[in-house]
C-alpha cells in the first residue's frame, strides 16, 4: 500500500476517533454534573431535615452558589433579586437616594463627600457631617452597608437625618432630605493643564459615559489653544464594552476594527461607528494598576493604532468580557462568555483561570512567557499581563507619617476644621494653604497625641526581638539599641516638617474638596502629579512623534504580526 492511499484511509479514522474521544468526553462531563447536582440537593434536604437548629436557607445557598462561581474566575457572580440594584448602579451609575459618599469613623458613618447638585449636597449636608439618626433609626455602631440602605429609598420620599458637625457651636443638627434618581458622574473634571494641552478624566464605562466625554470634548475646544489632550483613565475599573467603542470613535476613523471577542465559538468584530472630531489631535492616555477591562480596550486600541502614547504604569490586565443572564425569582448570573482581542491581535489576561496551583490560587504570566505582537506601525507590544506605557512614571509612594495622617483621619479631620473656619472660598485658580495653615495643622496634629510607628521602628523592634532570642542583648548592645531607637525613631514634629510639601500636597487636595467636591481635589491633585507632568512634556514635544513612529509607514491594513515568545 503506498503512502497516499494509506493517509487516505487513516485520515477518516483518526477524525473519527477525535470525535468519538469528544462525544465520550462530553458525555463524561454530563454524567458528573448530574451526578454532582443530584448529591447537592440530597445534602440539603438531608441537612435540612437533621440539622439541631434551623438553617437560614438563603444565605447557605448563596454562599454555596458564591464558592462555586470563585472556582471559575472573580467576574462571574450570582445577584439575588435584592442584590440587582448593585448591578445596575455598576452599569447605569443610578441609583435612588441622597446621593453622597459615606465612610465609617468613630463608631459612626460620616458623609465623606455629598455629590455635586445631589440631594444631600442641595440640603446641606457636608463632609465630616457624623450621622446619628436616619428617619427614627439610630445609628451608632452601624456598618456603611446598613446605614446606605436606610437612606436610599423610592426617588419622591422624605428622609429625616440627624447629623453631629464638628467644630461648629451647635453641632447637633436635622435635615430633611427628598431623595432623588442619582446619577454618578463618569467624567468628574476635565480641563487645561497648559495653554494648549486640556486634561479630561473618565472614573468608569457606564451607559452615560459617551455623551459625558464629549461634552468635556466640546467644552475644552472652546479654549482657543486646545491642540493636545491627556486622557487619565489611572484607577478606571471598566465597564460596558458598547461605551468603550463610543468612545473610541471620538479618536479613530469611522469603521476602524478596535475589538474582537472570541467564546464558545462565537465570535464578534467591533468597529468604531460614528465620523471623529477629535482624529488628528495628539493624545496621551494615563494608565496604572487599577486601569482594568473597558478602560484597557480604549487604551490598548489606542496604543496598538498608533493613536496615542501611554504614560504611566502597566495596566491591569483583564481580558474577559461579562454578559448577565436572568435567573429564576428575579435573581441574575454574570457569566464571563469571552476574552477580547485588541487590534494588534493581542490578548492582555495577567490570569489564567483555567491553570489554577494546588492550592486554588492563580500566578499572573511571567513576562518571559508572553507573546511579541506588532502596532500599525511595526512597534513591538506584548500580551499577557496587561498593557506596558510606552513612557513609565514611578509611582508615588507615601511616607510612614503621610500613610498614618491619612488612615487616622488627621487630615480628614483638620480639612472639616478648616471648612469650619474658613467658611469663604477663594476661587479655584487661586486655591491653597500657606505656610502658617500648614504650622496650623502641626500643631493640630501634636496636640491630638497622635501615636504611629515607622517601617524604621518596626524593624528596630524586630533587630532587638532576634538579639534576645540568640542571647546577643548584652548591657552594650541594650544601650546601643536604645540609642538608635531614640535618634532614629519616630518623632512627630520632626517628621511633619521633613515630610512637609508631600503632606501639603495631600491636605490641599483634601480641603479643596470641602469646597469645591471631586472636581476641586483632582484640579488641584494634577497641579503636582508627575505623570501629568510627564504627559504633558512628551505631548508638547518631538518626543511624542519619536515615539509613535510617525514617519514609519503603516503595516498594511493595519494587521499587526504575532511574534515569537522571547
Amino acid at each position: 500500500m503506498n503512502l497516499f492511499r494509506m493517509k487516505r484511509i487513516l485520515l477518516p479514522i483518526a477524525a473519527l476517533t477525535a470525535i468519538s474521544l469528544g462525544i465520550s468526553a462530553k458525555k463524561s462531563h454530563d454524567m458528573a454534573l448530574q451526578r454532582n447536582l443530584k448529591t447537592f440537593n440530597s445534602m440539603v434536604k438531608v441537612l435540612e431535615e437533621n440539622y439541631v437548629d434551623s438553617i437560614r436557607i438563603d444565605e447557605a445557598f448563596k454562599a454555596a452558589s458564591n464558592a462555586m462561581l470563585n472556582t471559575v474566575d472573580p467576574y462571574t457572580e450570582y445577584y439575588t433579586a435584592d442584590d440587582r440594584d448593585q448591578l445596575m448602579k455598576m452599569t447605569t451609575g443610578e441609583y435612588a437616594g441622597i446621593g453622597s459618599y459615606i465612610t465609617e469613623y468613630n463608631g459612626y458613618v460620616c458623609i465623606s463627600q455629598p455629590m455635586e447638585g445631589s440631594p444631600a449636597a442641595k440640603a446641606g449636608l457636608m463632609p465630616g457631617d457624623r450621622i446619628v439618626k436616619v428617619d427614627t433609626v439610630a445609628t451608632k455602631g452601624l456598618k456603611n452597608a446598613d446605614v446606605s440602605k436606610l437612606l436610599k429609598g423610592t426617588p419622591g420620599t422624605d428622609v429625616y437625618i440627624e447629623v453631629n458637625r464638628p467644630y461648629v457651636a451647635d453641632s447637633l443638627l436635622s435635615f430633611t432630605v427628598t431623595r432623588e434618581k442619582v446619577t454618578e458622574k463618569s467624567v468628574p473634571y476635565f480641563g487645561m493643564v497648559s495653554p494648549t494641552t486640556g486634561y479630561l478624566r473618565l472614573n468608569s464605562y457606564i451607559t452615560n459615559s459617551p455623551q459625558e466625554v464629549a461634552m468635556a470634548l466640546d467644552s475644552l475646544k472652546k479654549n482657543p489653544g486646545f491642540v493636545n489632550l491627556i486622557f487619565d483613565l489611572r484607577g478606571n475599573g471598566g465597564g460596558l464594552v458598547e461605551s468603550a467603542i463610543e468612545i473610541l470613535g471620538n479618536f479613530l476613523p469611522k469603521g476602524t476594527q478596535v475589538l474582537r471577542t472570541s467564546g464558545n465559538g462565537k465570535e464578534r468584530i467591533y468597529k468604531t461607528t460614528h465620523t471623529p472630531e477629535f482624529l488628528d489631535m495628539p493624545l496621551v492616555v494615563l494608565t496604572d494598576g487599577g486601569t482594568a477591562s473597558a478602560s484597557e480596550i480604549t487604551a490598548g486600541a489606542l496604543q496598538d493604532l498608533d493613536r496615542a502614547v501611554l504614560v504611566g504604569n502597566r495596566s491591569f490586565g483583564k481580558g474577559l468580557v461579562q454578559t448577565t443572564f436572568p435567573l429564576p425569582h428575579d435573581a441574575l448570573l454574570k457569566v464571563t462568555v469571552s476574552k477580547y482581542y485588541i487590534p494588534s491581535g493581542r490578548l492582555i489576561q495577567a490570569l489564567d483561570y483555567s491553570r489554577r496551583n494546588p492550592d486554588g490560587s492563580v500566578a499572573r504570566t511571567p513576562d518571559s512567557l508572553t507573546n511579541v505582537y506588532y502596532t500599525s506601525r511595526g512597534r513591538e507590544v506584548r500580551d499577557g499581563g496587561g498593557l506596558q506605557p510606552d513612557s513609565v512614571v514611578k509611582n508615588n509612594t507615601y511616607s510612614d507619617i503621610l500613610y498614618n495622617l491619612v488612615t487616622k483621619n488627621k487630615i480628614f479631620d483638620y480639612a472639616n476644621k478648616f471648612r469650619a473656619d474658613h467658611p469663604q472660598a477663594l476661587p479655584l485658580d487661586k486655591f491653597g494653604i500657606s505656610d502658617e495653615d500648614y504650622e496650623d495643622f502641626t500643631e493640630f496634629v501634636v496636640s491630638s497625641g497622635m501615636k504611629y510607628d515607622t517601617s524604621f521602628d518596626a524593624l528596630l523592634k524586630e533587630v532587638r526581638k532576634q538579639a534576645d532570642e540568640q542571647g546577643y542583648m548584652t548591657a552594650d548592645n541594650d544601650s546601643t539599641l536604645a540609642a538608635l531607637e531614640k535618634s532614629l525613631g519616630s518623632d512627630l514634629k520632626r517628621d511633619l516638617q521633613f515630610k512637609k510639601n508631600e503632606i501639603k500636597d495631600y491636605l490641599e487636595e483634601e480641603i479643596a474638596t470641602r469646597y469645591y467636591g471631586d472636581a476641586g481635589r483632582i484640579a488641584v491633585e494634577i497641579k503636582t502629579d508627575p505623570v501629568v507632568e510627564t504627559a504633558i512634556a512628551i505631548i508638547e514635544s518631538p518626543e511624542y512623534k519619536a515615539i509613535l513612529k510617525e514617519s514609519a509607514a503603516p503595516i498594511v491594513e493595519n494587521k499587526a504580526r504575532k511574534g515569537k515568545s522571547k
